[in-house]
């Protein structure tokens, strides 16, 4: 008989929330070992526009799925199934892992599996990706191909693209005839406040990362002959910010840019998880409770739940 897959929990919710200060805290009630479930904090040298746990956070916790490739590297969802995985495997009593993140697709990938990606051709493959960094519209190409496209960046649409014109089907129809099985029981705890408040975090947040050197750290990293269409750069945020470099977007509009960027992108996560929590069993916090309110809770509920 197969073990059974480990019961993990899972603080989602959507960017700015406050899921990392959760985590810290909840620290002082276990010891923890953060998985981080974040497409964007994957990538080394961007630190400030992806919200990374600072150095003395992580000196604190030990944090996984951080600065793991480089910003012109390509990391998809599969991959990230692949060395999570591992990464729980190698966590053992009395640490804890415990998911941190909003990418829901990163989660899905340990709950629930993605599918088995089918042989495709290298050489189109490459032409592919090369035809996909340089067209324009690229999401509306996806929506086209994949009746499944629930939107996102430039690297998902290629991804769905790619998927589409290579195998003939679209990756909507592998993820739901091609599943692999997940790896860990999820036990969701997510975090939500009212929208209002989401967006003056949003704004603080914004304004706090331009005052940090997010500019900075943008230019420092195309200096190192990173492409400005790059995978790590393709997120909201940097965008806003490599259009600014490149002088297409004025000083005094970056801010409302991006602010506006990731107002909608907090959306899409919100109506993501709405749909990827379905069927599971979820705990919803209001987490306009200060951190240490919210995992003293998380603890309680956890001694209580029936697992």
């Amino acid at each position: 008989m197969a073990a059974r897959k480990p019961l993990i929990p899972v603080i989602l919710g959507p960017t700015a929330v406050g899921k990392t200060a959760v985590a810290m805290a909840l620290s002082e009630h276990w010891p923890l070992v953060v998985i981080s479930a974040d497409s964007r904090q994957i990538y080394r040298d961007l630190d400030i526009g992806t919200a990374k746990p600072t150095p003395e956070e992580r000196r604190r916790v030990t944090h996984l799925g951080i600065d793991v490739v480089a910003p012109g590297e390509r990391y998809s969802a599969g991959r990230f199934a692949v060395d999570g995985a591992r990464w729980l495997q190698e966590i053992h009593p009395p640490r804890r892992p415990v998911v941190v993140g909003g990418t829901g697709f990163y989660i899905r990938a340990l709950a629930d599996g993605l599918f088995r990606e089918p042989p495709m051709d290298t050489g189109r493959r490459e032409l592919l990706q090369c035809w996909a960094r340089g067209v324009e519209g690229l999401g509306r190409w996806a929506a086209r191909l994949d009746p499944g496209y629930v939107g996102g960046g430039r690297q998902r649409a290629a991804r769905a693209v790619e998927v589409a014109v290579l195998t003939g089907r679209p990756l909507s129809w592998w993820q739901a005839h091609a599943k692999a099985e997940g790896v860990m029981r999820p036990w969701y705890v997510r975090l939500t406040v009212p929208r209002p408040v989401l967006h003056r975090r949003i704004e603080n947040r914004v304004a706090a990362m331009l005052q940090a050197g997010l500019v900075r750290e943008v230019e420092e990293v195309l200096a190192r002959g990173v492409a400005f269409d790059a995978p790590g750069l393709d997120a909201v945020g940097y965008r806003e910010v490599v259009r600014y470099v490149r002088g297409e977007l004025d000083a005094s509009d970056l801010a409302p840019a991006m602010a506006a960027a990731t107002r909608r992108y907090a959306k899409r996560q919100e109506t993501w998880f709405r749909r990827q929590l379905i069927g599971y069993p979820v705990i919803t916090l209001d987490a306009t409770d200060a951190p240490n309110v919210l995992a003293r809770r998380i603890v309680d509920l956890w001694v209580e739940g029936d697992r």
